[in-house]
């Protein structure tokens, strides 16, 4: 009999979890264990709306404090769990107490990855928690000058919001152009442009060397000599799944917690969100995504899964989707590309960074980017969700 189910990570994927689950009629015992102090709360507002100042933090939060009482958690925030004892199905925690289960699943995320040899210090800062954006946000208040270090979504993300504060900033990035491993050469530029269109120094193809000022951060050396003065630093270099709480615990730890399709890392046992790779049918292959989508539809998979059991549970299949906000641009992605797959505009024009790109390797299309072009979105992640063919998905409509 299914009685108790624990998750662990008071996440986006947590909480969705533990929203299925009650949904779907459990009414067990149901435990909900978070390393921050914050109830669950919604992470992109936090590189925008927060940074700029237009939302107070609060409104991040996913419910009012109030809004959990129907879902009756045993929730336990400010605790970061220990160990997992799958044999004995229990969990430890970091405060001496233990969680037991008869379901498990694990949604605790992602951690930033920090310069490598560069001590910490005032100025010098990340942005990946509510926490990371109220502390950023205070430095911003008294700074002028920002140096963000990667061109990834959240440091562009940065970008765009600091220019909104008015504030100087430079970017820094290793590779030729932001987003290359994503988008590919062509619609990469066409981001670069857009930053630099709008203020941003954006300095490709270099490394930081080293981390200027002895107790503040005062700038940065790059590895082609040069230096960046700046009254902050942040640093946005992607993230790494926590799964160190989970070593000998007998999962497989490979980059994440590597699940089969149905989300199972082990009998009993579940992942979802940042910290899983779970296989997906949709494309052959088992990747962990950092997304939003990801997360919620990985968690609804996962809880539906827990409470199905193996003769009715399901294998995950899902077209990746990802945004990103930036200055007046919305920037919409689904599926999977590689940097050398074919790029075909369908609709719009580089020039008015406005279009629809379809990305091809084969005959098939295999990804989609839209910017400020939402509807397109509908239309193509039918299209690749049904594994259309390429001539089947630009008939009629392709512009070179």
């Amino acid at each position: 009999m299914l009685r108790r189910i624990t998750i662990v990570g008071a996440s986006l994927a947590g909480l969705r979890a533990a929203e299925t689950l009650r949904d779907r009629g459990f009414d067990g015992e149901l435990t909900l264990v978070g390393d921050e102090p914050h109830r669950p709360y919604d992470r992109p507002p936090l590189s925008k709306q927060v940074l700029q100042g237009t939302w107070e933090p609060e409104q991040t939060f996913f419910r009012k404090k109030d809004g959990y009482a129907a879902l009756a958690l045993d929730m336990r925030l400010g605790v970061r769990a220990r160990s997992v004892d799958l044999r004995a199905k229990r969990v430890a925690l970091a405060d001496g107490t233990l969680a037991d289960y008869d379901r498990l699943i694990i949604a605790t995320g992602a951690r930033v990855r920090t310069l490598p040899g560069i001590r910490p210090r005032a100025g010098l800062l990340v942005l990946r928690s509510l926490d990371d954006a109220i502390a950023l946000g205070r430095e911003l208040m008294h700074a002028t000058r920002v140096a963000i270090v990667g061109a990834g979504f959240i440091g562009l993300e940065v970008a765009a919001s600091c220019r909104a504060r008015g504030l100087d900033v430079t970017v820094i990035e290793a590779l030729p152009v932001p987003l290359f491993h994503i988008l590919g050469p062509t619609l990469c530029d066409m981001i670069a442009a857009m930053h630099r269109d709008h203020g941003v120094d954006l300095r490709t193809g270099v490394t930081v060397t080293d981390v200027i000022g002895e107790s503040r951060a005062a700038g940065l050396v790059l590895s082609d000599g040069s230096r960046v003065e700046a009254d902050v630093v942040v640093v946005g270099i992607g993230v790494t799944p926590n799964t160190e709480w989970l070593e000998g615990s007998g999962l497989t730890l490979d980059n994440g917690i590597v699940c089969d399709g149905y989300g199972e890392a082990a009998p009993h046992v579940y992942a979802a969100g940042d910290v899983a790779r779970v296989a997906n049918r949709w494309h052959g292959d088992s990747p962990r995504i950092e997304h939003w989508t990801n997360a919620v539809e990985q968690a609804v998979h996962a809880a539906e899964n827990a409470l199905a059991g193996p003769e009715a549970s399901t294998s995950f299949s899902s077209v990746p989707y990802f945004w990103s906000d930036q200055y007046d641009r919305k920037i919409q992605f689904i599926g999977r590309a590689r940097p050398h797959d074919e790029v075909v505009i369908v609709d719009g024009s580089l020039d008015d960074r406005r279009l629809t790109a379809l990305f091809r390797r084969g005959d098939r299309v295999v990804a989609c980017l839209a910017v400020n072009q939402p509807r397109a979105l509908i239309k193509y992640r039918k299209l690749l969700a049904s594994g259309a063919a390429w001539e089947a998905a630009i008939s009629g409509t392709a512009v070179s």
